[in-house]
């Protein structure tokens, strides 16, 4: 705990040291709404609630929504506004504050050193997705936050609640060790295969390139076997996506499908893919060109060596990257803070 402490403090440290000085709200109220997603009647049932609950147990449990982060993280905004607020009490660091940044579709839990041991990283994020983001996909704003500040009360309030909340999280991604070992090398043997066949079309493609750069391959015939090549390829890419897909879904590595749906409406990304695929390709080509260091630029519109050919796309051949060359490539002001400071605990969403 310690040194994960240090390091996030470090983290902060240089951010700060790198950056311009961040301004962060002054919190004079315990539910702030500068994003105005509440209504007044439910920033004044929120405000009850969590006015009640730290006059009862000490723990300050802040709301905060806000526009737009800027162009800070919601991790650097929710620590910095945290600390400057000094949220929670000194001698106990027992806050925890929400920050929710509508237009940049986030949300953070931001907890007290005093607290982490209860609000974990892990019972934060599953809060965040499971309770608040499904809420949040459909506009139900405070719907969302509400549920999350009383999933939050009710754990701190009740320490079996929260015991079995662990447990929980533990038994989702508890699969038994040989089970995950025999996945894992059922996935593996598809990723093995498919990179094979992927390194070995994408081989012929960068070969083709090279002939047709070297006059010994028609620029006509190359592009339709370039195009051709480029089938087996992508089957190749199926076999080492898929199983890559369901293991980040089996072994939870903490990648959220869901949160880039945003991906499909902008396809832009694919454009800029295909270009870097086939600029690399022709990088690699006349690379092969200049190791070999005896061939000469030239095109040749139809022509074939026939010798060449044989040689090189014969089904009894085979070629690689180094077989040619010799080389391999691998609303009131009462509230206020306590003194409290946080270390960076928390977990953080998006939707």
């Amino acid at each position: 705990m310690a040194l994960k402490h240090a390091m996030i403090g470090l983290f902060f440290f240089v951010s700060l040291c790198c950056s311009a000085q961040q301004n962060y709200l002054e919190l004079n109220q315990i539910v702030t709404d500068s994003a105005r997603i509440f209504t007044i009647q439910e920033i004044e049932g929120l405000k009850t609630k969590l006015t009640n609950f730290e006059s009862e147990t000490s723990n300050q449990l802040v709301v905060l929504t806000i526009e737009e982060l800027g162009y800070g993280t919601i991790e650097e905004y929710a620590y910095g506004t945290f600390n400057q607020n000094k949220l929670g009490q000194k001698d106990k660091d027992n806050g925890i504050l929400i920050v929710f940044a509508k237009n940049d579709r986030q949300v953070r839990i931001e907890v007290g050193y005093g607290l982490e041991p209860y609000i974990t990283d892990a019972v934060a994020s599953r809060i965040i997705r499971n309770t608040m983001i499904p809420e949040f996909k459909v506009e139900n704003y405070f719907t969302g936050i509400d549920l999350a500040t009383d999933q939050i009360i009710t754990f701190l309030n009740e320490p079996d609640a929260l015991e079995e909340f662990k447990q929980e999280i533990a038994s989702e991604g508890d699969i038994n060790g040989w089970v995950k070992l025999f996945m894992g090398l059922f996935l593996s043997i598809f990723v093995a295969v498919g990179g094979f066949l992927f390194y070995k079309s994408y081989a012929g493609i960068v070969e083709m390139f090279r002939g047709m750069m070297i006059g010994k391959l028609g620029l006509l015939q190359g592009i339709f076997m370039v195009l051709f090549g480029m089938i087996p390829m992508l089957f190749a890419s199926v076999f080492v996506g898929m199983p890559l897909f369901f293991a980040t879904m089996i072994f939870d590595m903490g990648i959220h499908w869901e949160e880039h749906e945003n991906l499909l409406d902008d396809l832009s990304w694919v454009y800029w893919i295909i270009g870097g695929f086939f600029l690399l390709t022709l990088a690699l080509a006349l690379l092969k060109i200049l190791l070999k260091g005896k061939e000469e630029f030239k095109l040749s519109l139809l022509k074939n060596d026939p010798t060449y050919m044989r040689k090189t796309f014969s089904s009894s051949g085979s070629h690689s990257f180094g077989s040619s060359s010799g080389s391999s490539f691998g609303s009131s002001s009462s509230f206020s803070g306590g003194g409290g400071s946080s270390g960076g605990g928390g977990a953080s969403g998006s939707w």
